[in-house]
């Protein structure tokens, strides 16, 4: 398969007026950020600490005690408690005396779990910057510092902050909170002993996330994060349906807007015991992941699964088909497009036609005669397909692609899978297809997520020069020939894919085996047969020759 990029990436000082809030970076580069050294710059924008929690009075104490000996100005700090157990599920909660200035207790309300209770807690932030804290976190004097550094260079990063898992100890709340505020929070637990997260070792493999890519939301999870307010708006806030694997659904939809994940390791902080999923790995892992499966196309054992329909779709296939209305397309064009794209061998799709299909009434008509004919014969065709739907070319913000196909051109059977697995090895933000006359693109939903941010407005149309030029730039743009390279034909110049290569059967091993096994006995025999003929021709040489002088003589 032969791929160029066609337009080169561009960097942000060749965008002279761009927001400086919305620097351009590529993928999950965050290099272009320089943050200053800590305690050497003058902070402004505000942040809410958003803090769920239940029950352990205790740890809520030391982690409060911490904060309270924070280097981020005060005044630009508030601190919001939301009780998940004040429905009686636990022991109320209540303000310790050190705390910070601006604290206040909530009650959860009529929900209940994690996400609920962030979402409760959001709800009451009036900061710009939102920081989620689990309420057994012991965090160092310049933790809400260190990540607040990068939001005042970029709108659109989420920071992940760094963390040890501790034995919690006997340790009291005035006692670590002296001992923050003297910035000796490393000193409290023997770092020997401390327990790293699986996060950092994945960050630490890809160059501290830079080259992680589509996959780096996935590390935004666990006790300490932070993101804007209109961020987290902008992914639709945390999911109160995940009383499990939250976090990693919720991280996925901010990766969808087209955020930046960095992570901060210039601060850490100290987790007061083993989290769940340590303890009860097995167990959570699998209460979580039907969840997590159902919502996150990039779950790498959800992409192992086939023949699956799940709640979001990996891939949105979009056709016009508004040329039935005007006989410029029939329903006979469009069925044998649909139905090839339905039986392709990525069945994680979801067909979506954008038609005239609001217009069709139930009012007496000519069937043979009315207007909307062949729109109504598509409808009919595929109304009861669970994968295809009617709708407008409003994009979906969660599935991971979108594909727009010429509603008359035949793929082949590997088409989609081809162009996803080709825009991931590439790491594309847009892939178009040449060859057909018509160009099927392939949209990294992230992608232009991050170039409408930038631009300062909302996605528009699907081939807009303008965003496909800064798609071009923070994840690139490739081009690719349809019926030309090794990996397989996305389409036939004809449209007939009568003669694509075709994919091996499922079982090609077990008929590889039997194939393998027959043309064994097949070897043996004519081994056997020729040992019989040596044996023969040197022990009866004169009788063989007879014979065969009888036989060709008819004799």
């Amino acid at each position: 398969m032969t791929l160029t990029e066609r337009v080169p990436a561009t960097t942000g000082s060749q965008q002279p007026h761009r927001d400086p809030a919305r620097p351009l970076l590529r993928r999950n580069d965050y290099s272009a950020l320089r943050p200053p050294e800590l305690g050497t710059w003058e902070p402004t924008l505000d942040v809410s600490v958003v803090i769920p929690a239940r029950g352990c009075q205790h740890k809520l104490d030391l982690t409060l005690a911490a904060l309270a000996a924070q280097t981020y100005p005060a005044h630009l700090m508030q601190v919001i408690v939301v009780d998940d157990g004040a429905d009686g599920s636990s022991a109320p909660l209540h303000l310790p005396e050190i705390r910070p200035e601006r604290t206040v207790l909530l009650p959860a309300g009529s929900g209940w779990g994690s996400a609920h209770a962030v979402n409760t807690g959001v709800a009451a932030a009036e900061g710009t910057v939102l920081l989620r804290l689990d309420a057994d976190m012991l965090t160092y004097h310049d933790h809400v510092e260190s990540q607040l550094r990068w939001h005042h260079l970029a709108d659109y990063v989420a920071v992940l902050g760094h963390k040890r898992f501790v034995e919690p100890g006997q340790l009291d709340p005035e006692h670590v909170y002296d001992r923050v505020r003297r910035g000796e929070a490393s000193q409290l637990f023997d770092q020997q002993q401390a327990e790293a997260h699986w996060v950092e070792r994945y960050s630490n493999a890809r160059d501290q996330l830079r080259t992680a890519g589509h996959m780096a939301y996935h590390v935004f999870v666990g006790a300490t994060g932070s993101l804007r307010r209109a961020l987290f708006d902008a992914a639709g806030g945390m999911d109160p349906a995940m009383v499990l694997g939250g976090d990693t659904e919720f991280a996925y939809r901010v990766g969808q807007t087209g955020a930046v994940f960095v992570p901060d390791p210039d601060s850490s902080s100290w987790h007061l015991g083993r989290s769940q999923m340590q303890s009860r790995r097995d167990e959570g892992t699998a209460v979580r992941h039907p969840y997590v499966a159902n919502r996150v196309p990039l779950l790498e054992s959800r992409r192992r699964t086939r023949g699956r329909q799940w709640e979001v779709p990996y891939v949105d296939i979009l056709l016009d088909v508004t040329g039935l209305s005007t006989g410029m397309v029939s329903a006979a064009d469009v069925r044998p497009t649909v139905e090839a794209l339905l039986d392709g061998d990525l069945t994680d799709v979801r067909i979506t036609l954008v038609g005239d299909f609001s217009e069709l009434g139930s009012e007496r008509r000519a069937p043979l005669d009315e207007p909307l004919r062949e729109v109504r014969l598509v409808h009919e065709t595929f109304r009861a397909e669970s994968r295809v739907r009617f709708h407008t070319a409003d994009p979906d913000p969660q599935v991971t692609f979108r594909l727009f196909w010429p509603a008359t051109l035949r793929p082949s059977r590997s088409a989609v899978r081809i162009l996803t697995e080709e825009a991931n090895r590439q790491g594309a933000g847009l892939l178009c297809v040449t060859g057909a006359g018509a160009t099927p693109r392939l949209e990294r939903t992230a992608a232009f997520a991050r170039a409408a941010h930038l631009a300062g407005r909302r996605r528009g149309d699907p081939a807009d020069p303008e965003l496909d030029a800064l798609v071009a730039d923070v994840y690139g743009l490739y081009w690719m020939h349809g019926t030309e390279g090794s990996q397989g034909r996305v389409f036939t110049e004809t449209g007939d894919d009568a003669h694509e290569s075709e994919e091996p059967p499922a079982d090609w091993r077990t008929r590889l085996d039997t194939a393998t096994r027959r043309a064994e006995r097949e070897k043996q025999r004519a081994d056997r047969l020729e040992r019989r003929i040596r044996w023969a021709t040197r022990t009866h040489p004169r009788r063989l020759l007879r014979r065969l002088f009888l036989w060709r003589n008819g004799r």
